[in-house]
């Protein structure tokens, strides 16, 4: 299966930029886990960066600056990709046996309680919180001949520390929290604690309170010492 889903993962991201639009997309949730290899040549992550999931999630920054109009449904088609409906109010989703592919976009002001729609590329998308944070600060990595954009992993892990207090599922919040552990201590193993610092600062307070608060439950006291440094 993971063979399969990586296969397809990556044919989904060549369609993507040959098609123009993979500039216009980060690509964020478990995947970006994955690609981080690239990142951490030469320290322990990759040994333990078999972490995959059947969902991708693609996040639109800025919808308005989409140039090329591409029917995302039409160009997956014959890859085995369905649309099919979440919840009562018409979020499209891309679903194949393998993979499901959701599109997201930044929650402003009040927000919004319906699909935001998203004409050029035919498909429409969920508006969510936080997801700023992961857009503010991204790296490319190479794929092949092209390159894909993620959430820097000091976003990706901080964001996952604030994310996996809100899950409802008790094992999708322990997989977030794992991965946010795993990806810091990496960093710290690539010497990167500063850049760890540096996030944790640039965000709101009651978001660090958040980070901090899903970290007491943890006993990995290198990670607690980096961001309560900033607090003094």
């Amino acid at each position: 299966m993971e063979k399969k889903q990586r296969e397809l993962c990556f044919e989904i991201l060549r369609r993507f930029n040959k098609a123009g639009i993979l500039k216009d997309i980060i690509l964020i949730g478990s995947w970006s886990a994955y690609f981080y290899n690239e990142y951490f040549v030469g320290t322990s992550y990759l040994d333990r960066a078999a972490l995959k999931t059947r969902d991708i999630d693609f996040l639109i920054h800025d919808p308005a600056k989409i140039r090329h109009e591409v029917n995302v449904p039409e160009l997956l088609y014959d890859l085995g990709f369905v649309i099919i409906y979440k919840g009562n109010k018409g979020y499209i989703k891309l679903e194949h046996p393998d993979l499901l592919l959701e599109f997201l976009v930044l929650e402003k002001g009040r927000g919004i309680d319906k699909p935001f729609p998203l004409p050029k590329l035919g498909i429409n998308a969920v508006a969510l919180r936080f997801l700023n944070f992961l857009s503010s600060n991204t790296i490319k990595v190479k794929i092949e001949d092209f390159y894909v954009t993620l959430p820097h992993p000091a976003n990706f892990a901080l964001h996952k520390l604030i994310i996996f207090q809100r899950r409802l599922r008790q094992d999708k919040a322990a997989k977030d929290k794992n991965t946010a552990i795993e990806i810091l201590k990496s960093l710290i193993d690539k010497g990167e604690s500063t850049i760890i610092k540096q996030v944790f600062n640039s965000i709101p307070q009651k978001w660090q309170k958040k980070i901090l608060r899903g970290l007491e439950e943890t006993k990995e006291k290198e990670i607690c010492l980096t961001l309560q440094e900033i607090q003094k």
